[in-house]
């Protein structure tokens, strides 16, 4: 199991698939590093040769990733917080942030019904 980012990558999932296991890498940017790196992304992840996993590390190591990027996000929510804008207010309310109806539905976001006594 190969360890990229402080991430345990699986070995039984595709190279372009295992690479989401990496908080802040999604599918189309997983694909960007097989294509910049000259890798098959079809290729499982067990079969990835050590040299190639080097490579994967480094462009990685170069990219805002994990821990680096959820304190970023964290502090960006707490500077629209501290500053009173309406999205931070909304952050703060626990509600629905870029305009969604909030008179039905939005359970995710407001969590499960109160009730109404």
């Amino acid at each position: 199991m190969a360890r990229i980012a402080g991430v345990n990558i699986p070995n039984n999932q595709h190279l372009r698939i295992a690479l989401t296991a990496i908080y802040g890498i999604g599918i189309p940017t997983a694909k960007k590093i097989c294509l910049d790196l000259n890798l098959d992304g079809s290729v499982k992840m067990k079969d990835v040769a050590d040299s190639q996993i080097d490579l994967i590390r480094d462009y990685i190591s170069r990219m805002t990733v994990e821990g680096d990027l959820r304190r970023e996000i964290t502090m960006n929510i707490k500077r629209l917080i501290d500053i009173g804008s309406y999205r931070g207010m909304r952050h703060k309310r626990g509600l629905p942030v870029r305009g969604q109806r909030t008179r039905t539905n939005a359970r995710t976001r407001k969590g499960p019904k109160k009730s109404a006594n």
